[in-house]
């Protein structure tokens, strides 16, 4: 996802959007998956993809659950990274630290 689609946007707001519309799900599934109230979810979510509002950290962190992604993923600038936060992040649990070594002792 390349993030210079719409340079008035944060970095968190393209990733947001992105991963969402990758899953196929409204902005108001998403708001009520993280606790918003229905009637205002789809309006909250779209600031943040806007950039209009940047969510507080907890909010940033529910988002980031609910979409299946890790927090530093939603907020890193380079796609080429991001892209290896989220492969390292949709490894099983048990996995994920061996791998981040291996990926580690190969650069190193």
């Amino acid at each position: 996802m390349p993030l210079a689609e719409n340079p008035t946007t944060t970095v968190f707001g393209c990733r947001m959007r992105a991963r969402r519309e990758e899953l196929g799900w409204s902005q108001e599934k998403v708001g009520v998956l993280i606790g918003i109230d229905e009637s205002s979810s789809r309006a909250r979510i779209s600031r943040y993809e806007l950039g209009v509002h940047e969510p507080p950290v907890a909010t940033a962190r529910l988002i980031a659950d609910a979409l299946g992604v890790s927090l530093p993923y939603l907020y890193c600038e380079d796609d080429s990274v991001a892209d290896l936060l989220l492969a390292l992040h949709q490894l099983p649990e048990e996995r994920r630290a061996h791998q981040a070594k291996q990926w580690l002792a190969k650069i190193g």
